[in-house]
């Protein structure tokens, strides 16, 4: 097994950089998920680790081996790509023993190794179909045991469920889990899921434009997220964002914005001194924010009048979209809501869950 490193890596199409000065470190065994928007340069960080692309500045090592110049053949890599790419002639068996019968393996060993990652994937039924027999998550299951019979150092993954459909995606999700802590292998996952990236990742790296934002755990990133695009990337639906005064004096300090005051709780208020009187951006999650008919106890400097737009029912919860001056923003509240489109209602901010922001930098303040 083997950790990465990214040193100062670089990577420039012409005059387009779409992977800027990266430095990460992956620790052996881990499972990474590189996140963020098309075109941030997550699957082309991927791509040179693979050795698919060549680096343009920067170094790459595999364990303590430096990978620049060495061919793709020679990392000791298996990636498993959005497409199957499964020769359809071949069965499953042969699709999977392919990669192995061109690096002359023995035929026993061959056979050991596809009947054990058949095994550990249950597909030991299929060995024997054409991948037109197979469902997509089935031809997923077979891409991952191509990949698994390889034993390689690291394996990399580049969005490979996004061609299933969600209940698949879901399934498929959880295998992919226990299938790391099975092999205990490195895994590296590029995905524009946030979803996938919360649930799957031990760490996650969140990037945009080239450049990497923040590296956390899960939980860390979606409790102190570093800046703005990362709060507002992490989570489902996104963090609610609006502009802001802070006013007030000593522990008395309140949040100004556009068509409501709040006031924002004493053990932070202390920390937010040398910011009174200024313009900031205030963050709330959705599922901070209540039905106050349904709330427990009230503060009334907590409270935000609203009027409700749509309501989506989920089931187990229900998202208000819901208006309040210029500005529009997300509730994620109880199904026992009484909330109807068109309709006023009275919420209640859970300030100890508040989030504030530089509105020139977009860094986190508090």
């Amino acid at each position: 097994m083997a950790s990465v490193t990214y040193d100062h890596v670089t990577k420039q199409f012409g005059n387009v950089t779409a992977v800027n000065d990266l430095n990460l470190e992956i620790k052996d065994k881990e499972f990474l998920v590189l996140v963020g928007p098309s075109g941030c340069g997550k699957s082309t960080a991927l791509r040179l680790l693979a050795g698919l692309e060549e680096i343009t500045s920067g170094n790459i090592y595999i364990g303590e081996h430096l990978v620049n110049d060495v061919p793709p053949k020679d990392r000791d890599i298996a990636m498993v790509f959005q497409s199957y790419a499964l020769y359809p002639h071949m069965n499953v068996y042969d699709n999977m023993a392919f990669g192995l019968r061109l690096r002359k393996t023995a035929k026993p060993e061959i056979d050991r190794r596809v009947k054990e990652a058949a095994e550990i994937l249950g597909i030991s039924p299929l060995l024997d179909r054409k991948p037109r027999q197979l469902s997509g998550g089935q031809r997923q299951r077979v891409a991952l045991g191509r990949a698994i019979v390889r034993e390689p150092k690291v394996f990399l993954m580049d969005e490979p469920l996004s061609n299933l459909d969600a209940k698949l995606r879901v399934q498929t999700r959880a295998e992919l889990s226990k299938l790391h802590q099975r092999l205990e292998t490195t895994f590296i996952y590029v995905t524009h899921d946030q979803t996938e990236a919360m649930t799957m990742g031990t760490r996650i790296a969140v990037l945009k434009d080239g450049l990497l934002q923040q590296l956390d755990t899960p939980q860390n990133l979606y409790d102190h997220p570093l800046n703005i695009f990362v709060a507002g990337f992490i989570g489902s639906p996104a963090m609610n964002f609006f502009p802001a005064r802070l006013l007030g004096e000593d522990s008395q300090v309140y949040l100004q914005a556009d068509s409501f005051r709040l006031k924002v709780p004493a053990e932070r208020a202390g920390k937010l001194v040398n910011y009174r009187g200024q313009e900031m951006i205030f963050g709330i999650r959705p599922e901070d924010i209540h039905d106050r008919a349904l709330a427990s106890s009230v503060s009334q400097d907590a409270v935000v009048k609203a009027q409700v737009e749509v309501t989506e029912l989920m089931g187990s919860e229900v998202f208000l979209y819901l208006s309040t001056g210029k500005q529009n923003f997300t509730a994620r509240v109880e199904p026992r809501t009484s909330a109807r489109p068109g309709k006023p209602v009275e919420l209640v901010f859970n300030m100890e869950r508040m989030h504030l922001f530089d509105p020139n930098t977009e860094e986190r303040i508090d």
